[in-house]
């Protein structure tokens, strides 16, 4: 493991070199690719050399230790103690910071949204999970576009596809794929009784053009009037964009923007997003025989998640975690939630890598 850290720590000295050089200076997708390793390997290179200098401290207290002077001996034990300590979070830090990372942690995300069993209170709460979603990326100054919306009369939403634009926005949000129930009594129930309804959420990482060569003679592209719950998501014009991916089958829908060209470039942004995530499970489940992630981020037939209003509990099933804060989590307040997910998922990494 150190020897992996010296070679990084290498690389790292030989970036901030090479970063001042005036031919990486005047090519900007060189400074930027350059940029963009050192700021990956930055904390594996600051947590080796804060080992380092714990390292030089504990040598250094065992020293002074037996050397027998007797003025410096509560302050080297102290100093042996500390560094000691430093060293055993440092070695647990520089495990987890050197485990293999997803090349899609930084991207922005698609995230599509559909109402499941429960019809229109299923709906509702699609409505509710795409404010969730929005209030907690809004906490995080990230931006957030909506592609596609079919709404129902009550001002739920049966579909709603929208992109969240940040930087580590998949790192954060790839854990919510899967079924999201909720437990409550719906507005519509006279009687007070509870329903359980279901909603289905997928996150995809956003794949860029460079990542993905669509065949233009594969698709098959439509126009259409926009249609909905009424007001103004309803036009009169064939603004609306619908494109079939003929090989697979896969088809994306946009009608949010009143420009048939915008409605296009978001719908493609979509397709090659699907495709890409297509083209990746294909791969994991050729690569079975590798452990899989206890945590997992992307079987959306998974029961992940259940909000229980009653209880103002939020219950995540995958790693056994209650909390009874619903309507903060409801309302973005979601990285106690998140955190714990990302731990368990190091953790897991951490114990395939070892075992």
């Amino acid at each position: 493991m150190f020897e992996r850290l010296s070679e990084i720590e290498k690389r790292f000295e030989e970036l901030a070199e090479e970063i001042l050089s005036p031919s990486v200076y005047s090519d900007p997708s060189r400074s930027a690719e350059i940029a963009r390793e050192q700021k990956r390997l930055e904390p594996i290179v600051a947590a080796f050399r804060e080992y380092k200098r714990a390292v030089s401290a504990r040598d250094e207290a065992e020293e002074l230790l037996s050397s027998g002077e007797t003025d410096l001996y509560d302050l080297a034990r102290e100093q042996l103690s500390e560094s000691k300590a430093d060293i055993e979070r440092l070695e647990s830090d520089l495990k987890i910071l050197l485990l293999p990372q997803d090349p899609n942690d930084d991207k922005n995300v698609i995230v599509e949204i559909r109402g499941g069993a429960g019809g229109e209170e299923a709906a509702l709460f699609a409505a509710d999970l795409y404010r969730m979603y929005s209030m907690y990326a809004e906490s995080r100054r990230w931006k957030v576009e909506v592609v596609n919306l079919n709404e129902t009369e009550l001002g739920g939403c049966k579909e709603i596809s929208f992109v969240i634009d940040g930087a580590g926005a998949y790192s954060r949000l790839k854990f919510e794929s899967g079924v999201h129930r909720v437990q409550r009594v719906p507005d519509t129930e006279s009687s007070g009784r509870i329903h359980t309804s279901t909603v289905t959420v997928a996150v995809l990482p956003e794949a860029e053009e460079v990542e993905l060569e669509i065949n233009p003679a594969d698709l098959q592209i439509d126009t259409y009037r926009s249609s909905g719950a009424g007001g103004q998501h309803v036009n009169k014009t064939e603004s609306a964009i619908r494109i079939t991916h003929l090989p697979t089958g896969l088809v994306v829908e946009c009608q949010d923007e009143r420009s048939q060209h915008k409605n296009k470039e978001r719908a493609m942004r979509i397709l090659r997003s699907r495709l890409y995530d297509k083209l990746q499970s294909e791969q994991s489940a050729a690569i079975a025989a590798e452990r899989k992630s206890q945590v997992g981020t992307g079987d959306r037939s998974e029961r992940i998640r259940t909000y229980n209003f009653p209880q103002g509990r939020v219950t995540d099933h995958r790693i056994g975690l209650s909390l009874y804060k619903l309507e903060a989590i409801l309302g973005g307040d979601m990285d106690e939630l998140i955190d714990a997910l990302v731990t368990a998922d190091r953790a897991e990494k951490l114990k395939n890598a070892e075992g």
